[in-house]
């Protein structure tokens, strides 16, 4: 091994090691996650009527319902509600969720809580499908399958129930794609998606699979049914969130519709990061779903529903409809007067009082202002917490004549932000946020003018609590910063004294490639103590539907990392830059200034996770790059190299220049789902650079590990020897009913990808006894010298000549080639269908899966075309016959009497894994596949024809 390859071996293995420790680290310190724990009595129903008189696949696949053990019968008794799980998911999943609605529904056992019962609500019947943990993320026709039987289970469900009754579907990950696929369907009330990658489907190593992402797309830009996506966040680490935000970029959805994506750090009372699997136990999360899905069952239109869903899985980003207090008259006596320029600031409210703050005054270029007020465990209605204090806030505007009147002040914004502990991590592991907590945020916008002033009554005060507002300044502070200034060093930010304070960071990207660290630096001040009302609160916003909270008291020590899912690779965004940051706080606290920078070990963490199958194509471009230089070598009369000097000579001619290229292609503005999927972002330019030499140092260790795996292999076939098939027993019939019958066998029985895994290990064999063959030579080997297949005259010019002179005959080519050479063809070949093979791997464990839980059915509608797999059918069968020396003398010979080379078609490959490969996986396949078999037309059809062998 030269010292050029086992260095990029090295540096390709510290690359893969640290991305992947990086991304690990992201879990714990990016947006670490603070669920508390689930717990239910869980009772499962079967739903035994539900057979092969309704669908088919009821052999395969089931239907449940859930019942809580202690609080309800087993009778049916509400509204249905179908909760679908995702790849490998259960329906034991369902658990969690339904839990929550019975002890929500239900305050004693049979005994309807007497908020239910005021309403006229009836309760909630989950029934679950189980797939048997079907891995429908890799494989389209799983999906329709799964598709299916859950449409004919809403047709047995409902019915069940009275005419009319329609259904509430709940998708897991990828059961919220099946959920999106039953539209359109008049039966379906809602759908709540928790963590499903709506925009792009996890992996794409099926054509079909993008067949239904395209059609969900356009249901979801026009079917009226609501639909809510919950996101997990950074904390997510088997998608990308940015998949699981529906944004008008990709759907253009209608104003008519109802579209959400709520995160679940933005989401009231909960404001944690959520784990892919948490997602369904999370109770922060859980019981908030089962109280929307109570509120919807009771709503009797397609608003209702809606309302339902923007009240109790709330962001803040959306006003609800909001409490208007009455107009009043405040008589002189009856209210608390604030001085001037000073905040108000109650502790512990009593019964019921007024407070009367007056405007500033109006200076120059200052007309406006923004009136704040927090309000500690209280209600501002409609907003609080889910276990309020007593005590209520309003808020109204007053002007002064001969008395003073007020009129409602509505706000800009109200919503629930969370209150940290002193002391404690936010969120606090394992526990997070309490129902009880949060401190209501009201904000509004009011004209400056004379003898005006905001009246706050505060109603209803048993001595708990706190309320504090003031007014602060309308209009944000804007840095115009890049971040091609972050990459060389720190920004410094200067903040102002207040108790709002907002800085817009338009020119930054919000990238999910790139994370963010800010450290804020405080005044000395004694009074930044646990007692304080309420401590600086950083809110980072970066999408109407992301938001993150973080302390920026000194007791909390975490570091705060700003990251964003509002763009991404191979995602179209209408949010690609910009950053808010707004501190809230009650000034007892102050912070003097804020740095940011870019977290290097963070940003790198996020780069494995997003690249992995671009890794895994471009290595497909590689080594389909070795078998073109191979080709054009052994063309011009070369003799065959082996792997080793193939991968030298690639290290050495193509990689720099290869390098160079890759950096100056990132900076065109190609469509988002070619190449790297940037649009031509010059900030992220340079991850080709780095991707391209780490993926070539795959290559390598993957040629050195199947040196390895071929030893052992090659020791035992050295010993025991292997049967050598004669030549003259070889017939081409007998080879083409041989394959014809396995092409048989595909198109009925078996998927394609199974057949290639065959031609795979066959070939690892053909290789393992070539080599032991070679070993038994004495050195040197006989034939090392043989005459090239292309005799090279000493005379260049002449050769030139020769090339170009119709009137010369071609020369005589030898019909075999050496031992050594063809051993060097099968490792050739072996090392492209290595690679080949992890992009048909995941339909393999689907096959493998449904074989282990379902039988020998036929589910691969999709997979039965030999076509892909004939290619290198025939290849593996020539290059291992017993005279495979003219087999592959003929696939690798002179390119003479060819117009076009059959090695273009590896040059075309090569495209494709390196352009479009990481977004449609599957076409680097048939790809392959297609070049592949203009060789096998050109070069090895004509030795069938012809009857030679």
């Amino acid at each position: 091994m030269s010292r050029l390859l086992a260095a990029l071996t090295l540096f390709s293995l510290l690359a893969v090691a640290l991305l992947y420790f990086a991304g690990l680290d992201t879990y714990h310190s990016l947006s670490p996650q603070g669920c508390r724990m689930s717990w239910m009595w869980p009772s499962y129903v079967l739903q035994n009527k539900f057979d092969h008189t309704w669908t088919p696949l009821a052999r395969r696949y089931s239907l449940w319902l859930y019942r809580e053990g202690n609080l309800e019968s087993n009778e049916l008794h509400g509204v249905p509600v179908l909760f679908i799980p995702g790849n490998a998911g259960s329906s034991h999943q369902v658990r969690s969720i339904a839990s929550s609605a019975a002890h929500q529904y239900y305050s004693a056992p049979y005994q309807v809580s007497p908020e239910f019962t005021s309403k006229g609500y009836t309760g909630l019947d989950f029934f679950a499908v189980e797939y048997n943990e079907d891995l429908s993320a890799f494989h389209g026709p799983t999906i329709d399958s799964e598709t299916a039987y859950a449409a004919r289970a809403i047709d047995y469900i409902l019915s069940l129930y009275p005419a009319g009754t329609s259904v509430i579907v709940m998708g897991h990950s990828m059961g919220g794609i099946v959920a999106t696929a039953l539209l359109p369907n008049p039966n379906i009330s809602t759908i709540i998606t928790m963590s499903t990658p709506h925009t792009l489907p996890p992996v794409r190593f099926d054509r079909r699979i993008d067949h239904i992402y395209a059609n969900n797309h356009k249901l979801l830009a026009s079917d009226p049914t609501p639909i809510l996506s919950l996101c997990g966040g950074a904390t997510d680490l088997m998608i990308p969130s940015e998949s699981c935000v529906l944004s008008s970029a990709f759907g253009n959805f209608s104003s008519s519709v109802y579209r959400r994506t709520v995160f679940s750090s933005a989401l009231e009372g909960c404001w944690t990061g959520v784990g892919h699997l948490a997602m369904v136990w999370c109770h922060q999360v859980r019981w908030r779903v089962a109280r929307a899905a109570l509120e919807i069952a009771a709503a009797k239109n397609v608003e209702g529903r809606a309302a339902a869903l923007d009240l109790w899985l709330r962001d803040g980003h959306t006003l609800p409809p909001v409490h208007v207090p009455d107009d009043v008259h405040l008589r002189r006596g009856l209210y608390h007067s604030v001085p001037p320029n000073q905040h108000l600031l109650v502790r512990d409210p009593d019964g019921s009082q007024t407070y009367l703050l007056p405007f500033p005054k109006a200076e120059e270029g200052r007309t406006s202002l923004k009136f704040v007020l927090y309000a500690s465990q209280g209600s501002i209605p409609p907003v609080s917490p889910r276990q309020p204090l007593p005590f209520q806030a309003a808020v109204r505007v007053c002007k002064e004549h001969d008395e003073i009147s007020c009129s409602p002040l509505t706000p800009s914004t109200l919503k629930l932000i969370p209150s940290p502990i002193p002391g404690s991590p936010f969120p606090v592991p394992g526990e997070g946020a309490d129902e009880s907590e949060g401190v209501v945020l009201f904000e509004a916008d009011v004209a400056l003018g004379t003898n005006s002033y905001v009246a706050v009554t505060v109603e209803n005060g048993d001595k708990r609590g706190w309320i504090f507002g003031g007014f602060a300044e309308i209009e944000p502070i804007n840095i115009e910063v890049g971040l091609t200034s972050l990459l060389v060093s720190s920004v410094d930010v200067a903040v102002l004294s207040g108790i709002r304070w907002q800085l817009n960071l338009p020119n930054l990207p919000a990238n999910s490639l790139v994370v963010y660290r800010l450290t804020p630096r405080y005044d000395p001040n004694p009074s930044c103590t646990p007692d304080a009302v309420l401590l600086p609160l950083l809110t980072h916003q970066s999408h109407p539907s992301e938001t993150h909270y973080f302390p920026l008291a000194p007791s909390f020590s975490r570091r705060i990392l700003l990251h964003s899912h509002s763009a991404a690779p191979y995602i179209a965004s209408d949010h690609p830059s910009g950053h808010v940051l707004t501190i809230h706080s009650s000034g007892e606290c102050r912070v003097s200034e804020l740095e940011l920078s870019v977290d290097w070990w963070a940003t790198i963490g996020r780069w494995g996770t997003r690249y992995g199958t671009a890794a895994a194509c471009w290595a497909v471009g590689i080594v389909a790059a070795l078998m073109w230089d191979t080709w054009r070598l052994v063309g011009s009369g070369a003799l065959i190299p082996d792997v080793r000097s193939s991968l030298d000579l690639f290290a050495r001619k193509r990689l720099p220049y290869l390098v160079i290229a890759s950096y100056f292609i990132s900076f065109i503005p190609l469509r988002v789902g070619i190449w790297l999927g940037n649009g031509g972002s010059p900030h992220f330019a340079s991850l080709a650079t780095l991707l391209l030499p780490i993926t070539f140092g795959l290559v390598c260790v993957m040629w050195w590990l199947l040196l390895i795996l071929l030893w052992p292999l090659q020791r035992v076939l050295k010993i025991f020897g292997r049967r050598k098939e004669e030549p003259t027993l070889r017939r081409p019939t007998t080879a083409l009913l041989s394959m014809g019958l396995i092409f048989l066998v595909i198109f009925i029985l078996v998927p394609w990808q199974v057949a290639f895994l065959g031609c795979w290990l066959i070939h690892f064999y053909t290789c393992a006894s070539s080599l032991a063959e070679l070993s038994s030579y004495p050195s040197p080997v006989p034939g090392t010298e043989a005459v090239p297949l292309v005799p090279v005259p000493s005379d260049p010019t002449q050769a030139f000549i020769e090339a170009h002179d119709d009137n010369t005959p071609n020369p005589p080519t030898p019909t075999r080639i050496s031992p050594l050479q063809q051993t060097n063809a099968q490792l050739h070949l072996l090392l492209f269908m290595t690679w080949l093979l992890p992009l048909v791997a995941p339909v393999l464990a689907v096959w493998v899966r449904t074989l282990a839980t379902a039988g020998l059915t036929t589910p691969f509608d999709g997979d039965h075309n030999f076509l892909y797999v004939a290619p290198f059918l025939v290849l593996v069968e020539v290059f291992g016959s017993g005279d495979a020396s003219i087999g592959i003398k003929s696939f690798f010979g002179s390119e003479r009497q060819e117009r076009v080379s059959p090695r273009w078609g590896m040059a075309a490959l090569a495209l494709v894994a390196f352009f479009t490969g990481p977004r449609t996986t599957y076409m680097v396949f048939e790809t392959a596949s297609v070049a592949m078999g203009w060789a096998v037309m050109r070069r090895i059809a004509p030795m069938y024809w012809s009857g030679r062998t």
